[in-house]
């Protein structure tokens, strides 16, 4: 008989003593430690009834966390017997199968209980929440006689989950039922600041807030993410400023509501603080992805540069931060160099920053670059929509439209984006009457302003007024974009008129727009007709007067019309206008690339370490342009020439001149050159581009801030002298 108690009580203890230990594992979140340990210390129980519920019950929660769904169903069958007497055992089942989204095998459990304690209720409506069916904890809830305070906290995040009108009429209903509570329990008081805030009630959660006597930083956060949702900013970060130790959320939050807010203002706050608070870069990188990103926002990315230069360990939500804030510079060859070190340091490259990093490649307009990156992208990321379409943009703006193509009829239903992108590379590539049978084949529902914009856009750049005009007049709703570009392409044919009677059209029930007069400028700087160019320079100054952006623009297009008659007292006159006032002409760039290395070169350049080699080239270029009878054109020309300079030396000078020339002196048998510009082409440079294709015998791709250039072997140019 002695014998038989101390086995009983060694058996207790060796049970007791496994369900302790996995307790800790499990409140540690290490579910297949806890597991393990079970295996090992139950190996040799021949009958795994005979096993007590309270270790069953911990397995569960290691199942749930895992989850392992399998181990879980078993451990249901083996204890099935059980649960009509055991409710903590059948509670723990129900949070099982709630965390491996099981819910109806979940209710099915809880509806056949016949004693319904709390802990099920709670269990169950904690269930809800997880799988995002918070609807349901408020029936529930309403089946509960008498709530205990986890009860009510499962009821509030449900009701901060809605944030409906029901939601909060129950929170305010719980609200009246606890605040006896409120002073003690902290975690009550906290849920129910959440959900008075998220259902929209702020000024109820305010006085909440002030009432209670002792703050902890959840109830600062809250409140804090109440402000964000419903659109106070500025109060949660002056709210923020009341905070001595702010917690990681606390500050995710704070730095969340100056992203949103983007004013210099709360700049100074965020640098004041860094300043303050050094320690801050060994913080939780979600904390530091968010100070990036608020950094970027608030238009400071220098900044921001320095910041994540500083930090020792960089994750992947960082550089795509920090992306597209390059992205937004158009400064793509950062892009790059981030690109190279996520590949170098082996960081996780997801879909969205790969759509990034392409239409950063986009934006040089390189087709060697391209294909290079293309090939890069692994399988697993082309499954996204938006990548597809991103290919297509970046292969359009490199001159690839084949490769456009190719993509665009693997797409099943090609989006409304698919189609635009489709159209602009036809557009871009001098291929309007492709463009056109693409867009009529578009379904209705798939056509909005872009694709409007894109196909007017096409119809211009290959000089299709006339199709152009019909698709205009079709448009139901012609906003100030789709006008913009149709007066483009009136103007770019030289209706000019046209292009005049349809701004009165547009003003007659709208605002004057900026856009729409520097298009019709642009197309009269075309036609070289300085008379009406100044006339409708004189209405921007008159009816734009504070916008500086457009003005400079429209004076440098007046200079150059003036310039292409030889006014250049004029010129001169209106650049001395544009110093004075500290407005600065945009510098021309052109870049290349050649054996995956990148080349930019601006107007006159002399900083590269090969400069005499690349003027030495442009000589030679320039006596065989010469001998093939081109002269150079004085008329592009829209300053005063120097003393030690000729018509020749200032337009051989241009940055597409030196791209041209620096690809000969690295590779003299080319048959393929490909340039990006930031400027329009000027008239003498496209010429001559035409007749270098002939004498070098190479193909030349050629893109501006308007349209894509393929200049062929023959000397003639795909826009057909339409530009």
């Amino acid at each position: 008989m002695n014998n038989f108690i101390k086995r009983s009580i060694s058996i207790q203890n060796k049970e007791w003593n496994l369900v302790t230990q996995m307790k800790l594992m499990n409140n540690n979140k290490q579910f297949k430690k806890a597991l393990r340990l079970f295996d090992e210390q139950t190996s040799d129980d021949k009958n795994m009834k005979k096993i007590s519920s309270l270790v069953f019950t911990q397995v569960l929660k290691s199942c749930a966390g895992l989850p392992d769904f399998q181990r879980g169903i078993t451990i249901h069958r083996i204890v099935s017997n059980r649960l009509d007497k055991d409710s903590y055992l059948l509670t723990s089942l129900i949070h099982f199968y709630m965390q491996c989204n099981q819910v109806t095998k979940a209710e099915e459990l809880f509806r056949m209980s016949k004693e319904k304690t709390l802990p099920m209720f709670g269990s169950l409506m904690k269930g809800y929440l997880t799988n995002h069916q918070a609807s349901k904890v408020i029936e529930l809830y309403d089946q509960i006689e008498h709530p205990d305070e986890t009860i009510y906290v499962l009821a509030l995040n449900a009701c901060a989950q809605l944030k409906t009108e029901q939601a909060l009429a129950l929170t305010k209903r719980i609200f009246h039922n606890i605040q006896d509570k409120l002073q003690s329990s902290s975690y009550l008081s906290t849920s129910l600041l959440d959900a008075l805030a998220k259902c929209g009630d702020i000024a109820e959660a305010e006085r909440l807030f002030q009432s209670l006597e002792k703050k902890i930083l959840p109830m600062y956060g809250a409140l804090m993410k109440g402000y964000i949702e419903n659109q106070m900013e500025q109060k949660a970060v002056e709210l923020f400023k009341e905070i001595d130790n702010p917690s990681d959320s606390v500050l995710n939050l704070f730095f969340n509501a100056c992203a949103q807010l983007k004013t210099d203002e709360v700049l100074t706050v965020i640098k004041k603080y860094l300043k303050e608070n050094s320690k801050l870069l060994s913080s939780d990188f979600r904390v530091l992805t968010s100070l990036l990103d608020a950094l970027v926002k608030c238009r400071d990315l220098n900044y921001a540069e320095n910041l994540f230069n500083r930090l020792s360990k960089k994750t992947s939500s960082m550089y795509k931060v920090m992306i597209n804030a390059y992205l937004k510079e158009n400064d793509s060859f950062k892009i790059l160099n981030l690109f190279s070190d996520m590949k170098l340091n082996h960081i996780e490259i997801d879909h969205i920053i790969w759509t990034s990093i392409v239409s950063g490649v986009a934006h040089i307009g390189d087709s060697e670059l391209s294909q290079s990156i293309a090939a890069q992208i692994p399988e697993s990321c082309l499954i996204d929509g938006q990548i597809h379409n991103t290919l297509i943009h970046m292969w359009g703006k490199s001159g690839c439209v084949e490769q456009a193509e190719e993509i665009f009829k693997k797409l099943s239903q090609p989006s409304t984006i698919g189609y635009a992108a489709m159209i602009n590379a036809y557009g871009l590539n001098g291929k309007g009457s492709q463009a056109i049978e693409l867009y009529e084949q578009i379904p209705d529902r798939f056509i909005n302003e872009v694709t409007y914009i894109c196909i007017l856009n096409a119809c211009s750049h290959s000089g299709l007024v006339d199709k152009a005009v019909s698709i205009f007049e079709k448009i139901e709703m012609k906003t100030e974009r789709i006008y913009t570009v149709m007066i483009d392409c009136l103007s770019r044919s030289f209706f000019h008129m046209e292009a005049q009677q349809l701004i009165n059209e547009y003003e007659s029930s709208n605002l004057p727009s900026a856009p729409m007069y520097l298009a019709l400028l642009s197309g009269v700087r075309n036609a070289k007709n300085h008379h009406l160019s100044q006339e409708i320079f004189n209405r921007m100054r008159k009816i734009f007067p504070q916008l500086s952006d457009p003005i400079t623009s429209a004076a440098i297009l007046l200079a150059n019309v003036y310039g292409s008659v030889g006014d250049f007292e004029k010129v001169s006159d209106i650049r001395d206008e544009l110093n004075r006032s500290g407005m600065k002409k945009k510098i021309g760039l052109t870049w290349t690339v050649i054996d995956g290395n990148i080349y930019k070169f601006r107007a006159h350049d002399q900083s590269h370490h090969r400069s005499r080699e690349i003027y030495n080239e442009i000589e030679n270029i320039s006596n065989e342009l010469v001998q093939h009878g081109h002269q150079y054109n004085a008329s592009w020309i829209t300053r005063p020439i120097n003393q030690d300079e000729t018509v020749a030396s200032v337009l051989c000078g241009h940055s597409e001149r030196l791209a041209i020339a620096w690809n000969f002196v690295l590779k003299p048998n080319t048959s393929r050159i490909q340039l990006t510009e930031n400027l329009r082409i000027c008239g003498d440079c496209h010429n001559a581009i035409k007749l270098i294709a002939k004498i070098r015998q190479c193909e030349i791709v050629a893109r501006d801030t308007n349209r894509i250039h393929h200049f062929f072997k023959n000397g003639q140019c795909s826009c057909s002298d339409f530009f």
